[in-house]
């Protein structure tokens, strides 16, 4: 370990891996003021357990781990106090490339609203699948098993393609 502190360890870490807490409040949350008041909350909890990560997987697994949790949780109290299940944001998948023919877009922001449908750890499934996370790292992170991970996506990629075959028939 170097001679950072603890303070700076904790922020050096954190700017490497912010890329994780806006994606994780991208998918949960749709307004602006939400998404912050999530990657805060995220980020306190990530403080808070920080002496409790243990090394013995990647840091970013870990705070995938520790950010699904909070984000999950959030949508829970969220939806009982307001007692109706709200839509997920139109951005649950990023586009990098805005020369993206016509088609393709409308087959991704279908799959972005069928995504917003499902329940959500099967969303945060489906995150980190398309973040192209291993079997083993999905598992460790949900705290599922590899097979159950696997039985899972197939299950959700015969749901949305089961939603495309609807619609374009």
């Amino acid at each position: 370990m170097s001679t950072l502190t603890r303070d700076e360890l904790f922020l050096s870490v954190i700017e490497q891996n912010k890329g994780i807490i806006y994606k994780i409040a991208n998918s949960f949350k749709k307004d602006e003021n939400d998404k912050k008041d999530l990657m805060q909350e995220i980020i306190l909890q990530l403080w808070r357990s920080f002496d409790s990560y243990d090394e013995k997987s990647k840091f970013s697994t870990w705070m995938y781990r520790v950010a699904l949790n909070v984000a999950i949780a959030s949508y829970r109290k969220e939806k009982r106090q307001n007692e109706i299940i709200a839509p997920m944001p139109e951005s649950v998948i990023a586009l990098a490339d805005e020369n993206i023919s016509t088609e393709r877009e409308d087959d991704l922001n279908l799959l972005q609203k069928f995504i917003s449908e499902l329940k959500e750890l099967d969303r945060a499934l489906m995150l980190l699948y398309l973040e192209e996370r291993s079997g083993k790292e999905m598992a460790e992170i949900l705290g599922l098993s590899e097979t159950n991970i696997r039985t899972k996506i197939n299950r959700i990629k015969e749901q949305l393609k089961q939603k495309f075959s609807k619609i374009n028939t």
